[in-house]
Parts: structure tokens; sequence; C-alpha cells
């Protein structure tokens, strides 16, 4: 059930004011996550850090995730830190993309985190267009997308083909809207990272793909900036390893979902100002916005019913039809009024919502039953039309019991009830923290660099969480 959060307690986003206040914390933090990339990384940080001090007029922090790499990439990262005040290294003895990014963002005190892979394959004109949706409040996410209609995208078949393939089966098998999973340029605002990181569980390549269905189906925003790309021939990605492990992680996550494993009903409204939950005027509210989402989705389940029931009599006799009609319709029925008419939203009791569905099924098909009974005796063969038109006037009579049973048992507003503090389906180390009032970033003025004196108390990487490590992978 929807609950409505106190009034203040969440305000809605803020866009940045412009000010002369300065801070010595940087405003964006972005982390490269690297192994074995001693050729790459030294051009790679300058050529970055150049491109953010010439352009981004806030803080700005580049932190190097390098997850237990064996060439001479910790002396490189070591190097690019004492030369460069705003560059900083960690490092981690255990590999894993995803276990980096966690790692370094749940340290990070940047309001604003992202990250880009390290051979730069993104244009770096997109950077500021990627971070600005969150610095200004308008967005939780944001992702770079070479699938968007404005890209430019230089890269061979394969790689192409496997990228739009992974792309369909994302759409079709968990409903996802966003165009582009895999590319190695994303952000988040850290508030959000705090309440969403515990619950992405991958370490590797699917991390990013996991992190953003999770956020989409909690109701976050997630912007989505086309970029210009150019294929980096010398990649190290495995690409079939790779594609194995993400077809694997997609078929836990739909399970996940499927069984209402995950609580993301506690993330649906804390990021924000939902304008569904303001109380408007001349909008329908409580009794008359149910009664109207009510009507709406009754009258296209008795269309939807109508037509079952026709198609099923072709095949078998009234009585049979109208169960399996009424069945069908009634899982359907019970779906949308769950969501559109009571505005529960999340996964949480929606096998119990259903099976009290169905005991609402039998009240109503012991009523549309009974009168066909009833005609049967009454008229011995009657029309088909006037078959209908008996269902139609039973179905109506159903209808009005079916709304008061869904409004005082299956679907009761417990607005009034205390929030309960309980997390049932996640261990222990994943318990979401209280998520952080949205308010604006901290103003600063454009050109100040990150305070050197603060070189030693940023970031440090903390210790790998147990769920960090496959089955079966070595610690």
């Amino acid at each position: 059930m929807r609950t409505d959060s106190s009034p203040g307690t969440l305000p809605a986003r803020e866009h940045l004011p412009a000010g002369d206040a300065g801070t010595p914390t940087p405003v964006l933090d972005v982390v490269i996550p690297v192994h074995n990339e001693e050729k790459d990384l030294q051009p790679c940080v300058r050529r970055l850090h150049e491109h953010l001090r010439r352009t981004f007029p806030y803080p700005f922090r580049i932190t190097i995730a390098d997850n237990a790499s064996t060439d001479t990439t910790p002396e490189v990262s070591r190097r690019l830190e004492a030369e460069i005040p705003e560059v900083r290294a960690v490092r981690l003895e255990q590999k894993g993309r995803g276990r980096a990014l966690r790692t370094v963002w749940s340290a990070s005190d940047a309001p604003v985190l992202a990250y880009m892979d390290v051979d730069l394959s993104t244009d770096l004109n997109a950077l500021l267009p990627l971070v600005a949706p969150l610095i200004s409040g308008h967005s939780d996410l944001a992702i770079g997308s070479r699938l968007a209609r404005s890209s430019r995208v230089v890269r061979g078949p394969k790689r192409e083909f496997i990228s739009r393939s992974y792309n369909l089966i994302l759409r079709g098998s968990l409903q996802a809207r966003f165009s582009d999973a895999q590319c190695g340029f994303k952000a988040i605002r850290r508030e959000v990272a705090q309440v969403l990181l515990p619950l992405v569980e991958d370490s590797g390549w699917f991390f990013d793909t996991e992190m953003l269905v999770l956020a989409e189906r909690a109701g976050l925003r997630i912007h989505e900036v086309p970029v210009d790309w150019v294929d980096d021939p010398d990649s190290t990605v495995r690409i079939v390893r790779t594609a194995a492990d993400d077809l694997k992680g997609v078929w836990r996550i739909g399970k996940a979902l499927a069984t209402g494993s995950l609580p993301l009903d506690r993330l649906a409204r804390p990021f924000g100002d939902d304008p569904r939950d303001r109380d408007l005027q001349d909008v329908p509210t409580g009794l008359a916005r149910q009664l109207v989402g009510f009507c709406v989705v009754g009258a296209l389940s008795t269309l939807f019913y109508l037509l079952l029931y026709s198609g099923f009599r072709q095949f078998t006799g009234a009585q049979p039809a109208n169960a399996l009609a009424l069945l069908v319709s009634a899982v359907a029925n019970t779906a949308a009024n769950r969501r559109l008419t009571f505005g529960v939203r999340g996964p949480g009791g929606a096998v119990r919502h259903q099976a009290q569905g169905l005991v609402v099924l039998a009240i109503g098909l012991a009523l549309t039953s009974g009168s066909l009974a009833a005609l049967n005796a009454a008229a011995g063969d009657p029309a088909h039309s006037t078959e209908l038109a008996v269902l139609i006037a039973a179905n109506l009579a159903a209808t009005v019991l079916r709304f008061l049973l869904f409004r005082v048992w299956v679907f009761p507003d417990r607005r009034e009830e205390p929030p309960t503090t309980a997390v049932r389906h996640l261990p222990a180390h994943a318990v979401p923290q209280p998520p952080l009032p949205r308010r604006p970033l901290p103003t600063v003025r454009a050109g100040v660099a990150a305070d050197p004196s603060r070189r030693d108390a940023t970031l440090h990487p903390q210790p790998v969480r147990p769920s960090d490590h496959r089955p079966g992978e070595p610690r």
C-alpha cells in the first residue's frame, strides 16, 4: 500500500544554486576501475584530469580503483596520486569491477559519483551532460547510451550484435526501458547509492545491469545521454564468459523479481517529490479516486471477460466457459486494481493479494453461475445473446461487492499504521540505510580545486563484505 511520508521529510529535488560559498569537498568523484592497465592508465588519468580542470566548474576527484592488478598498475596509480592533487588511488586485493565500484562509491564523500572505463572509448564531452541532471536534482542515475538515435559509434559488427542482442534480452525478460546497460559511462547520486548498492549482489560485469534494473523497478529516474564511442581493439574483456555471466545474472534477477524477494517497495518513495503523491485540487483522491480507477479497470475487465467467454464457449459448455473466463480475467483484474486503483507498489504481498482476489472470484462465480443455472431452468435452451445479458447483470452485482471487498479486505488503507522496520528478504549485511533527505549540493565557485589538506582523509576502501564473493570464488 502506498504510504505517504510526513510533510517535509523527503523534500523535492533541488537544483544546485549558484553562489560564492566554496567547499573543499569535491562535488564529483570519477572512479576508474582498472585491472592490469599499466599501459593505458597514465594517459587516461592525465587526459581526464585536464578535461575536468578545463571544463568542470566544481571541485572534483579522480579515484583509481585497482582491483587485484598483478602488473605495475599499482605503482603507476601511486605515482599519479603523488603528482596530481585531485587523484586518489585505492587498492583492492580481489578482482571485480562491480566490487571496486561498490567499495569506492560506498566510501566516497562526493555528492555525485561516476565511473568510466580506462580506455576512454566514450568522448569526454559527454561527461558534463551526464552529471548535470544529478547535480541539478532532476535525476537519480545517469547513463551513457551508445544505442540512442543521435549517438555516433565506431565498433565492429560482432560487438554491435552482442550489445543489441543483450539489450533486447533485457527488454524482453526484465521489461527494462533503458537502452544501453553495458556502456562504461555512468553516474549516481550518493544518497541513492547508499540505499541501492546493498541490494546489488553482483561483483563483476553484471553489476551495472543489476543496479539499473533495480533502480528502474524501484521507480528511480534514470537519465540517458547519447555518446560518441570508439571501440577499443585492445580490450581485455572476455566476451563469451562475460555474456554467460550476464545471462546468469538476468535469470537470477528475473527470478527474484518474480518471487518478490527484493524489497523494492522500500525504494519506491524515498527519492524526491512524486507528484502522484500530492493532494491536488480537482483531482479525485481517496474513495472518489478509487471508484474512478475501479470503474475503468472493471469496464476493461468485463470486456476482456466477455471476449474470453465467447471464445471458450465455442469449445465447451456455458459453465466451464464462464469459469475459465472468470479465472483469467480475475487475475488480470486483481493485478490492475492493485497497482492502478489502490496504489500498491512493489512485489510485496502480490501472491496474497491474488489469493484473496480468487476468493472474491469465487463469490463472482457463484453469482454468475447461479444466474446461468436459473436461466437454463427457466428457458431450457436460451439464446447466446440472452446468456450474455444475464451474465452482464450478474457481473454488475458482483462488481459492487468486489469493490467493497477489495477496499476493506484485500487492499485496506494502512497509512495510519506505524511503519515496520523489519526487512525479511535481505541478509543482515544488506539492510538499506535510512534515506538521506534530498537537499541541494554544496555551493562552490567555478574552478575551485579540492583541498590538498584532505589528502589523507579521503577514500579508503571499506572491508569487502562476505556477499561480495561468489560461491567457489577464491577469497
